[in-house]
């Protein structure tokens, strides 16, 4: 979706057709191996987030690429935070009566995500590791199927991505608890940060970025950069704030510094859920 909005002013912008290619499969590694191992002319390019340059690695005891060499950072598009949403019979109306619940109830209170390693796991382990909740961690092999069986309260809860989960919410299929960034979202303003309902600190963002090959030129790389900055800027910025997304932009080296951080979070996270590659 964000590849979308971005590609198609872009190609007004450039006179250049994007063509969105959806490479789907391996958490995101045949996607990125491709674009790896693509010329470094500017016209091959990822969209991807943290789980493939940060999480994977420590999820795979053998990658196809190198997330840290062989991609050169062209920028953050945009910061996407999760939202706590519970089927409508779990007895929780918030987080903390939430994380009393899955004390009471050790490795009995179901929680969904779209796979392990994924910005929504994250979030969950995460959740679990700061309150200290024995939740049941369920990892479907997409956010589709857990969010159909969270529908079906065939799981209780999960952590999902704020667009996706906002029509539900509204529609009051599922009920928000929170949302996981450090700040409130100007579309659900009654609702709580995680840190404001409690589990203070907590804050789990998953970015959405854009990356040409390693040698792509600097000439090249600076270009996108800019077109994309004012892209971000104007109507797509606007598009994207009303989906609850984030658009951040910035600098390349921004990015690159964004990459390394979460590189450093993701480790511990997944170190202290023991979590071991496959």
């Amino acid at each position: 979706m964000v590849a979308r909005l971005v590609g198609k002013k872009l190609g007004d912008a450039l006179g250049q057709p994007f063509i969105i290619d959806n490479r789907p499969g391996a958490s995101g590694n045949i996607g990125a191996d491709l674009v790896a191992r693509s010329a470094p002319d500017g016209y091959t390019l990822l969209v991807t987030g943290p789980g493939v340059l940060v999480a994977n690695s420590h999820l795979y005891k053998k990658l196809p690429f190198d997330p840290a060499k062989d991609f050169a950072p062209v920028i953050r598009l945009v910061n996407q935070p999760n939202i706590l949403i519970v089927h409508p019979s779990v007895q929780a109306s918030n987080v903390k009566a939430f994380i009393a619940l899955a004390k009471s109830r050790p490795g009995k209170v179901s929680v969904g995500s779209a796979g392990i390693g994924t910005g929504q796991d994250i979030a969950a382990q995460q959740f679990a590791l700061m309150t200290g909740a024995d939740i049941l961690n369920v990892p479907y092999k997409g956010g589709a199927p857990a969010l159909t069986d969270l529908l079906g309260g065939q799981i209780d809860a999960m952590f999902e991505t704020a667009p996706t989960a906002m029509p539900y919410i509204k529609q009051g299929k599922v009920k928000a608890l929170a949302i996981t960034s450090a700040k409130r979202s100007s579309l659900l303003p009654d609702l709580p940060t995680v840190s404001e309902a409690g589990v203070s600190g907590y804050e789990s963002v998953t970015w959405i970025g854009m990356l040409a090959p390693a040698a792509t030129p600097k000439a090249i790389v600076d270009q996108l950069n800019a077109e994309i900055q004012k892209v971000l800027a104007g109507e797509v910025g606007k598009q994207l704030t009303e989906l609850s997304l984030d658009p951040i932009g910035g600098t390349p080296r921004d990015y690159s510094d964004a990459i390394r951080s979460d590189a450093v979070v993701y480790a511990k996270i997944i170190k202290a859920a023991n979590i071991q590659p496959q």
